[in-house]
């Protein structure tokens, strides 16, 4: 009963071991696509992602109605690189809360949006992943974005 009990512990520390190996890894992922984001290195921004990534946002028009739009991600990588060199901004993750079934990752990431030293607005990033050749990939982020209630 001692070698079953053992063998037990073993198989579970072994798995809660390998799923935070794998909350490290997906939140390094989402790191370094922020790094190529900041420094509007498209390069590296296109390692973190899936050749058939899906980037949507959910905005407001200018009647205050919701919507969701959708940016093709070679556009999205022309506007982060053609920002000018003179205007810095951040996006700040609050905090990573991430959860893995398998192959297939989710981190939800509350942020603050900073353009030149000064709050712009705030949200939540919402990351799905796949584990792609056994690398995390980005599949599809959606992003909201508001300027109350960002305390």
């Amino acid at each position: 009963m001692k070698h079953v009990l053992n063998l037990f512990f073993v198989v579970i520390c072994f798995t809660v071991s390998a799923q935070e190996s794998d909350e490290v890894s997906v939140q390094r992922t989402i790191e370094t696509f922020f790094d190529g984001f900041h420094d509007q290195d498209s390069t590296v921004i296109k390692k973190t992602v899936s050749h058939t990534v899906i980037l949507q946002t959910i905005a407001k028009d200018k009647e205050g109605k919701e919507y969701v739009r959708e940016d093709k991600f070679p556009g999205f990588l022309k506007s982060i690189v053609g920002i000018p060199k003179t205007t810095k901004f951040e996006e700040r993750i609050k905090s990573y809360h991430i959860q893995i079934d398998g192959s297939m990752a989710h981190a939800w990431t509350p942020y603050e949006f900073w353009i030149n030293g000064e709050f712009h607005h705030c949200g939540v990033n919402s990351f799905q992943l796949f584990r792609e050749e056994g690398s995390w990939k980005i599949i599809y982020l959606i992003d909201t974005r508001r300027k109350e209630g960002c305390d």
